[in-house]
């Protein structure tokens, strides 16, 4: 699903990993769109469609924190990003 949306913003998804309580997205996005703006469509559209999917979760006020935290790839190889994030299924 996350795949999808980011498709359909021209993002490309280098890695994505989620765990029982968030997720890891490694993305390359273009610079007409900002981190706030990528992860309210993210969060809006697979909220809207889990509601929709399970109604059971209809009841609950919310599926997402408002809350993210973002970075810039920097210094580090977009290999290691990539591997982070690929990694931290495994972690401890």
């Amino acid at each position: 699903m996350v795949h999808e949306i980011c498709e359909s913003l021209e993002i490309n998804t280098i890695a994505l990993e989620c765990d029982q309580d968030h997720t890891h997205l490694f993305l390359n996005a273009p610079p007409t769109l900002s981190p706030a703006d990528i992860m309210a469509k993210i969060k809006g559209v697979t909220s809207k469609k889990l509601r929709a999917e399970f109604p059971h979760l209809q009841h609950l006020p919310s599926l997402w924190t408002r809350s993210y935290f973002v970075s810039t790839a920097g210094n580090v190889s977009s290999e290691t990003i990539k591997r982070y994030v690929e990694q931290q299924k495994t972690r401890g």
